[in-house]
């Protein structure tokens, strides 16, 4: 064999693994993200105390000064209108925290104010289904809220649903996402016990066909 045909048979073996490679590669990218162990219910221990966000509704009541009373919205810009004291932060804070803002605050105009904040609206707190169901959907979550009530909530699976490849994906706090399986012809029969987890806000149920 020539100097010319060795380089060529070289050039010949290396397309062939670089075309193998990309190859593989393709295959792990087509395989998705995979499923994570269920994680255990939250008790009351583990639950973090409720941020306040955009687009939730505040119930701000100052005892015995009815005119400073008012229910207000979370504007888009994370500040709410209070009586006397004009625009508050409230996003990101706790209502015991924003308690103690509007306190400070008044106090400059009411001795000793008594203020009481009630979230009456937790609209920044939602989840998400989407896929093979009755009805995409955004879903308030005020309270605990597990995958098939959350499907339940938006008419149940389509016909040409894959009940037994569910997908629960959460973002954590770094800016990854982790990936739940739900097999709900498995569940009903006892065959996933833990899969039908508690949801947390911001969670995207994903139905494929």
């Amino acid at each position: 064999m020539n100097e010319a045909m060795r380089v060529l048979a070289g050039r010949t073996e290396t397309t062939l693994a670089t075309t193998l490679l990309l190859a593989l590669l393709a295959g792990v990218g087509c395989a998705g993200r995979a499923p994570s162990a269920p994680p255990p219910d939250p008790t009351p221990m583990d639950r973090e105390p409720y941020l306040i966000g955009v687009t939730d509704v505040l119930l701000i009541n100052v005892w015995k000064n009815p005119e400073l009373s008012v229910e207000v919205p979370v504007r888009a810009d994370g500040m709410i209108s209070v009586p006397l004291i004009d625009d508050v932060q409230a996003e990101g804070l706790t209502p015991q925290e924003l308690k103690e803002v509007i306190t400070r605050e008044l106090s400059e105009f009411v001795t000793a104010p008594d203020v009481t904040i009630i979230v009456s609206q937790m609209n920044s707190r939602f989840i998400s289904v989407v896929g093979e169901v009755r009805q995409d959907m955004r879903i308030p979550l005020t309270r605990d809220m597990r995958v098939l009530e959350a499907i339940a909530h938006v008419g149940g699976f389509s016909t040409f649903a894959d009940r037994g490849d569910v997908r629960i994906v959460r973002r954590q706090p770094d800016g990854s996402e982790v990936e739940y399986r739900f097999d709900y012809n498995a569940y009903i029969r006892g065959k996933a016990p833990g899969t039908n987890i508690v949801l947390h806000p911001g969670d995207m149920i994903i139905v494929p066909d």
